[in-house]
């Protein structure tokens, strides 16, 4: 895209007759367009500008699945509050001294005793 606005810049100072470029040879003024021409056929064939074009459309999608997991709650802002809010928890269960643990049961399982059967319904 450089190539083409300086070979428009010269074409434009070569038809208003501006300056020492109106006396250049018009093969100086058109040799950017046939760089620009030249850069985009190699651009195209080694795949180079499909590539960029791959990548910029993997980040859209990349973009919308987080606005959209945000919207929904779920976004990354949401885990890092949602940690440090369990984190907060954590540390006011580990505080207690009344308390075994997260994973504790509150009051002792009772044993089952193997001559009582439930009734059926």
């Amino acid at each position: 895209m450089p190539m083409v606005i300086i070979g428009v810049l010269l074409l434009v100072a070569k038809m208003a007759e501006w300056g020492p470029i109106a006396g250049w040879s018009w093969w100086i003024i058109l040799a950017p367009f046939g760089a620009a021409v030249l850069w985009w056929q190699f651009a195209d064939s080694s795949g180079w500008t499909k590539q960029r074009e791959m990548n910029k459309m993997e980040q859209r999608k990349v973009d919308r699945r987080e606005k959209a997991m945000e919207a929904l709650g779920m976004g990354r802002r949401q885990a890092k509050v949602l940690t440090k809010s369990q984190k907060a928890k954590a540390v006011n269960i580990s505080s207690d001294p009344t308390h075994a643990g997260r994973d504790a049961p509150s009051k002792p399982l009772q044993q089952a005793d193997p001559t009582q059967r439930e009734p059926r319904s």
